[in-house]
This record gives C-alpha cells, sequence and structure tokens, in this order.
C-alpha cells in the first residue's frame, strides 16, 4: 500500500491550501490518520491526526486554521488549511496507521511566500 499526497504549491500569505492523500489499496482498519510536517533545518512535527472514533488534534500553532478530515472508505484524508503564514511552508507529509502498520506518503510541499 502506499500513500500518494498532494495539493502543496505556492501560495501567498493569507491563503487556502487543501492537502489530500490518497492511499493505492486497502488499509485494514486505519485508526489514526494525521499530516506531519518538516520545515528546512527542523524536526518533523504533527500538524493534525484523527482518530478512529473522530476525535481531532492539532498542532497549537495551526489550531482555528486548518482543518483535518478523512473519508474512511476511500482511505483518504484532507487537511484543509487557511490563513496561511510563511512559518507553515514546510513539506506536508501524510500518515495512515491500521493495525501494526503504519504507511507515510511521499510528501508535499507547501510554501508561503508573497
Amino acid at each position: 500500500v502506499q500513500l500518494q499526497a498532494s495539493g502543496g504549491g505556492l501560495v501567498q500569505p493569507g491563503g487556502s491550501l487543501r492537502l489530500s492523500c490518497a492511499a493505492s489499496g486497502r488499509i485494514f482498519r486505519p485508526d489514526v490518520m494525521g499530516w506531519y510536517r518538516q520545515a528546512p533545518g527542523k524536526q518533523r512535527e504533527l500538524v493534525a491526526s484523527i482518530l478512529g472514533g473522530g476525535l481531532t488534534n492539532y498542532a497549537d500553532s495551526v489550531k482555528g486554521r486548518f482543518t483535518i478530515s478523512r473519508d474512511i472508505a476511500k482511505n483518504s484524508v484532507y487537511l484543509q488549511m487557511n490563513s496561511l503564514k510563511p512559518e507553515d511552508t514546510a513539506v506536508y507529509y501524510c500518515s495512515i496507521r491500521g493495525g501494526v502498520m503504519t504507511y507515510w506518503g511521499q510528501g508535499t510541499l507547501v510554501t508561503v511566500s508573497s
């Protein structure tokens, strides 16, 4: 199973982007879906996650601006990003955990700049 992330790009501060991540095959009992990001020279950090029951969790830096959602039937997870800031610039990675396996997408670059 491979995860394909898409939707990154160049956007001006204050703009919006929607990231999508879809699995190429079926993931058995996906229980945690999430988005991480890694900025140049920094460690990868959790941006947002959604658990099997629908509970969501966000990094403090994105609360109120980003929204994570999912389509379990499609083994897909999304990240709506609004009011983007230059400090949101990073490579964004999706992740889906199912059973004992954790799958990662290849990353999609988000650049926030005027």
